[in-house]
């Protein structure tokens, strides 16, 4: 009988290892032989893991979901985010929202209005624009929501503002051109925002289509075939002639059903800003998409810094309604301002409370403007030790292939340490504002090798505190790195003990509350050192020695056989007989 275990949606081949009790080693050679290549830092997804720990006599379930612990990391979808104070009950499958990304020349346009079965309603129903950057299909009687966002810097852009854009991403890559610069962007900033991918493989009618070639690509880049016993979804298409488009409709959905993409439809409303824009008849006109909850004609909306009572509701078709609930786009009027793309958006009691909110958030605003601070490579030691980072995020530019690939190499070893290393992005060219725009959602360092970052770039990456560094000798690159990476390891802490002591009487003092009169017994007592309170085997505190008295007399340290006056830093729960450890705690080399 297998023993169940406890998996997350992605886990380091080394903390898989030590949760079955395994060497790391073994493990990636049962990967290398299930045909998957990992090192020992890099993440692996549920069902690999559990085809791993399956070798082993496990069998892997799914981990509760640590709401409050992941928020910060990305590790939980948006859609966990929202609903983490829903009551479970009520919960509903909702669609799923997707997104399509890709290279510029294949395809993205073609397959979305190919996937578009009707034409969006003619005229403007409603007064509001046909086009509202998303729209909804069915298939075998489920909704599917599209977001017609031109590509994935908008997508990064509603990341970066908060919002995770997506529940699900196509990457659109054509047959016969394979994988391009701009599809291995695409491909960097799925993983960053932790979205799942699958593959649509378009113009498969072309005669020189070549997917195999193709497939080949992808797995290079980790994205391996279903068909050759990966985990990503590949599907031929055209959509040109239209074929292979039910497939991929098909294929979203059990990617859909695997995630159970969830809302509660009478719980708090809220969802996000797909677009915006400032009509001179019409006021302000934003495109929302609801992600939990109902939302209504005449709620009072705070979006980002805008807010206002909605005037009217139209869904894609521009046709007026009265209400939309999860995973439904909807045109609306009514808002204030135009809020920014990826804000997030919620429904108040008043317009009381919306001013409030919208007050509050352009004084944080302006608090932080004031603070920004770059993400640093100095930063990042002060960042893991307060808990905030666990591996050093990069993205890597240079001016060729033939530099670019052993620069990779190089800083993948140096990832092989304890903290680990994530190159999110590896290309060649200058760096651009898309660069910038990534490393910023991600808390990445951007480093290049020979190239030049653009005027814009420059600008983009100042305003938004993203560190970047040019070099024009590898190895002074990854020295740096390698100071980082260094610097990033908290030094071993050990416990030294320094002496004991027991707890004589206990007497009252009106500066320092209780004080135990003791007797050194070991060693010696130092002020300012760490002690803790014994009754019997029982800690009753564990803090800092505050004060520290001979006779009448402040002192520094007290040794064996002397009987001194001890106070403990808000805490006088003290009796005769109680035990003093007084130790400190030592940094390694």
């Amino acid at each position: 009988m297998s023993v169940k275990i406890e998996l997350p949606a992605s886990i380091i081949i080394r903390d898989l290892a030590q949760k079955i009790e395994k060497s790391p080693i073994d493990l990636i050679k049962k990967l290398m032989t299930n045909g998957v290549m990992a090192t020992i830092n890099q993440a692996v997804d549920f069902d690999t893991a559990a085809i791993v720990v399956a070798e082993y006599g496990f069998e892997a379930v799914p981990e509760a979901i640590q709401e409050e612990e992941q928020k910060e990391t990305g590790e939980v979808p948006l859609w966990r985010q929202m609903i983490a104070g829903e009551d479970g009950a009520q919960l509903k499958l909702r669609p799923p929202v997707v997104t399509i990304l890709g290279h510029v020349d294949h395809g993205k346009t073609s397959l979305l209005d190919a996937i578009r079965s009707t034409e969006v309603a003619a005229g403007e129903a409603g007064g509001i624009t046909q086009h509202i950057g998303a729209y909804q299909v069915e298939k075998k009687g489920r909704l599917i929501t599209f977001l017609d966002t031109p590509g994935h810097a908008a997508f990064t852009q509603m990341r970066a503002r908060g919002a995770q854009g997506a529940d699900i991403v196509v990457l659109v890559v054509a047959a016969d051109d394979g994988v391009m610069p701009q599809t291995r962007e695409a491909i960097a900033h799925a993983k960053a925002a932790r979205v799942p991918m699958m593959v649509a493989l378009n113009k498969i009618d072309r005669p020189n289509a070549n997917p195999d070639r193709v497939k080949q690509q992808l797995a290079e880049l980790e994205l391996v075939p279903d068909d050759w016993g990966g985990s990503t979804m590949v599907v031929p298409v055209s959509a040109k002639q239209k074929t292979g488009i039910e497939d991929l409709l098909e294929g979203i959905l059990l990617v859909a059903d695997s995630s159970e993409i969830k809302a509660n439809p009478n719980g708090k409303v809220i969802g996000t800003v797909i677009e915006a824009e400032l009509d001179k008849s019409k006021g302000v006109l934003a495109t929302l998409l609801v992600q939990n909850g109902t939302l209504e004609a005449g709620d009072i909306v705070v979006a980002g810094m805008a807010h206002g009572k909605l005037r009217a509701i139209n869904d894609y078709r521009g046709k007026p309604v009265k209400k939309a609930g999860p995973s439904t786009p909807v045109a609306v009027m009514g808002l204030d301002d135009v809020p920014s793309a990826g804000d997030l958006f919620q429904v108040v009691a008043s317009d009381k409370e919306a001013r409030a909110i919208v007050a509050e958030r352009q004084e944080a605003a302006k608090t932080q403007a004031q603070s920004r601070k770059k993400v640093s490579l100095e930063d990042l030691f002060a960042n893991v030790q307060a808990g905030e980072a666990k591996e050093l995020n990069l993205i890597v530019k240079a001016d060729v292939q033939g530099s670019l690939d052993p620069i990779v190499t190089e800083l993948n070893k140096l990832g092989e340490g304890p903290i680990g290393l994530k190159i999110l992005h590896a290309e060649t060219g200058n760096i651009g504002n898309n660069d910038v725009m990534l490393a910023s959602a991600s808390k990445a360092i951007i480093i290049g090798f020979n190239v030049q970052a653009d005027v814009d770039a420059r600008r983009m990456a100042e305003k938004e505190g993203v560190d970047l560094r040019l070099y024009e000798i590898i190895y002074r690159m990854t020295e740096d790195i390698e100071k980082a990476l260094k610097g990033m390891l908290e030094p071993e802490t050990t416990e030294k003990v320094l002496g004991r002591a027991t707890v004589l009487q206990v007497f009252a003092a009106s500066k320092f509350g209780r004080v135990a009169g003791c007797k050194v017994t070991e060693g010696e007592l130092r002020r300012g050192a760490k002690v803790r309170l014994y009754r019997g085997t029982d800690i009753v505190y564990e803090g800092d020695l505050s004060s520290l008295r001979h006779e009448k007399d402040d002192v520094k340290e007290i040794r064996t056989g002397f009987e001194c006056g001890v106070g403990f830093k808000s805490f006088n729960d003290i009796q005769p007989g109680d035990q003093v450890m007084c130790y400190i705690l030592e940094k390694g080399e």
